[in-house]
């Protein structure tokens, strides 16, 4: 399924249109990333896309798999009962770093054009001038887009002037794909889940769950306030803010999708607690 979700605000089309490609932002979070053949599908996938759209780059925000986040917290709470905030950092960065490596091994196993980037070479940096969001410093990912066709990255983290690695929080991967789809002006800006979008209630616990193609940023800011962690709060608003439409789906091509934009809805819809998703 192709959505095409046009320039954001503020997406410089003059600078758009003297491009040789146009560039999607994916997230896949740790939901997804639940193995061995998790990767192998995600592969797949992106080698399809790239057979389908040869026209396009993508850069994929990868989260650590599925519990490795937690796992590393309670590994170096056995060794000290408050850990560090920079070391427990440095610890959840392998977790990451870990599914970027597996993936772009995966992808050159294929066939595809890929590179691998780290936590400093992705570019999302936290600066005096950059507030309380980290700012993009494009070099190294505008090199590796002009090389290859998939670029992948690790969301959920950042650095600072010292070049020290931080966290993003809980659901920081999709605050990672929302600032890098607004720093590079991509044209797409997809969060892959374990759910296909938006429901008005829990469809791990209500199947019949009536799901929601296209909702405002309003709307989804609201859920998240009533508990719904599908989208970071804070990714929501970032988005926002740069009108970017967000696409909410999963790894089935014929399941439905959820856009967020910065228009209404109209559903009339009473939102309820929605699907309860990962780290990131």
């Amino acid at each position: 399924m192709t959505v095409r979700a046009g320039v954001h605000k503020g997406a410089g089309v003059s600078e758009l249109r003297s491009r040789r490609f146009e560039i999607a932002v994916l997230k896949v979070g740790g939901s997804v990333l639940t193995g061995t053949r998790a990767f192998r599908r995600l592969a797949m996938f992106l080698k399809n896309r790239c057979e389908q759209a040869p026209q396009e780059k993508l850069v994929v925000v990868v989260s650590a798999q599925k519990l490795a986040t937690a796992n590393l917290e309670r590994r170096a709470r056995r060794i000290v009962r408050v850990p560090s905030v920079r070391a427990l950092d440095l610890l959840w960065s392998t977790g990451e770093l870990r599914s970027v490596a597996l993936l772009t091994l995966y992808l050159q196993a294929i066939g595809v054009s890929s590179v691998g980037l780290n936590v400093h070479e992705t570019g999302l940096q936290f600066r005096v001038d950059s507030g309380s969001y980290p700012a993009l410093v494009k070099r190294h990912l505008e090199a590796a887009l002009e090389e290859c066709a998939v670029v992948v990255v690790p969301g959920f983290l950042a650095t600072r002037l010292d070049e020290a690695i931080v966290s993003l929080g809980r659901g920081g991967s999709d605050l990672s794909a929302v600032l890098l789809a607004i720093g590079l002006k991509a044209l797409r800006c997809e969060l892959f889940k374990d759910v296909p979008g938006y429901f008005a209630e829990d469809p791990h616990r209500n199947a019949r769950a009536s799901h929601l193609p296209a909702l405002s940023y309003e709307q989804a800011l609201y859920m998240a306030d009533e508990g719904c962690d599908l989208v970071q709060r804070r990714a929501l608003l970032a988005g926002a803010a740069a009108n970017l439409p967000l696409l909410i789906r999963n790894m089935d091509e014929r399941a439905p999708v959820s856009i967020v934009s910065g228009f209404s809805a109209g559903c009339g819809v009473e939102l309820r607690h929605e699907s309860t998703a990962t780290k990131a």
